[in-house]
């Protein structure tokens, strides 16, 4: 028996073809069920119908469900700097969490085990650094306040997934993805263009699952794409390959030095520095101890491993990692 589908029909399955999001699909299968005319000859394909709209269903489901805006985006930074976690689904950004901090986020070997931002801490020698665990990014769909999160942070750090079987095309989506919601990725050493009309963000690439079959080709083929793009690290999250050297790369990310505070003909404490931007000095390390110190100060003495032992030097001097400054009031 002949289906004689309506003109509404077929409208509407022109519409479920083009449609880009679950909502539009769901949409326009509802109308293609409305609309379909109903005796012998389209019983199979409203039994078709009906499959399809319940695996659609299940699939948005399954998707994080995150506001676009609001507060459920906003993650409070804490420590040293903020470095957000970026990637596709199934990369294995929480395992990394995980296995940098010592946390228990929520790990799953299925996509979209995170469904909203979470903050962790990690530490590196002495300090602490903020890691933001957030839900995959989509190449159809990516969220707007998961996009103003990476505007504000410090740093950004993309995870990959090297058991993928086309790791390198996914970036490329991601970041034309990004692009498009004005966020551009560099690596920490680019000369970032001045008069982009972006928001430019420092990244690391870190390419997990090295211990997979295929990884070590896939990884070869992301130098060889992207080599003069970003600044690559090979990582397990699983067996803790490449993850010490990860840390050190993330403390680069930042742009940080550590500054260490004493007060006269006393010793400094060394596990506790300010953490300060690189370029700062005396005077920026005075205002970070108390914001008074900085009217008042009259002069600091520097100590600098091997260099510096105790030197006179003004409000002006340049600081550098590890610097012991004590300050004279």
């Amino acid at each position: 028996m002949p289906a004689n589908l309506t003109p509404q029909y077929i409208e509407a399955e022109r519409k479920f073809r083009t449609a880009k999001t679950y909502q539009e699909k769901i949409k326009a299968l509802e109308e293609m069920m409305a609309t379909i005319p109903k005796h012998k000859g389209t019983e199979k394909l409203q039994a078709l119908l009906k499959t399809k709209m319940a695996k659609l269903k299940a699939s948005a489901q399954a998707r994080p469900v995150v506001a676009r805006h609001g507060p459920s985006f906003h993650i409070e930074k804490t420590g040293a700097g903020q470095v957000v976690l970026v990637g596709p689904a199934n990369a294995g950004k929480s395992l990394l969490i995980a296995s940098l901090t010592g946390a228990q986020p929520e790990v799953g070997d299925y996509p979209y085990t995170t469904r909203s931002p979470s903050p962790y801490m990690m530490k590196y020698e002495n300090i602490k650094i903020q890691l933001v665990d957030t839900p995959p990014i989509a190449p159809d769909d990516i969220e707007t306040g998961l996009v103003e999160l990476i505007k504000v942070a410090d740093g950004v750090l993309f995870v990959l997934d090297l058991a993928d079987s086309d790791p390198s095309s996914k970036l490329e989506v991601l970041l034309l993805r990004l692009k498009e919601k004005r966020l551009e990725l560099f690596p920490q050493n680019a000369v970032l263009p001045p008069d982009s009309a972006s928001v430019v963000k420092k990244t690391l690439i870190a390419a997990n699952k090295c211990d997979f079959p295929q990884a070590q080709e896939n990884f070869a083929l992301l130098q060889e794409l992207f080599s003069d793009r970003f600044n690559f690290v090979s990582v397990s999250a699983l067996r803790g390959d490449g993850l010490e050297e990860l840390k050190k790369l993330v403390f680069g990310l930042l742009d940080i030095i550590r500054v260490y505070s004493k007060a006269p003909g006393k010793k400094a404490d060394l596990n506790d520095p300010f953490a300060l931007k690189k370029g700062s000095s005396v005077n920026d390390a005075a205002r970070a101890v108390h914001k008074d110190f900085v009217e008042k100060l009259k002069y600091a003495r520097i100590w600098r491993t091997n260099i510096l032992q105790g030197q006179m030097v003004n409000r002006d001097f340049a600081l550098e990692d590890e610097d012991i400054v004590e300050l004279h009031i």
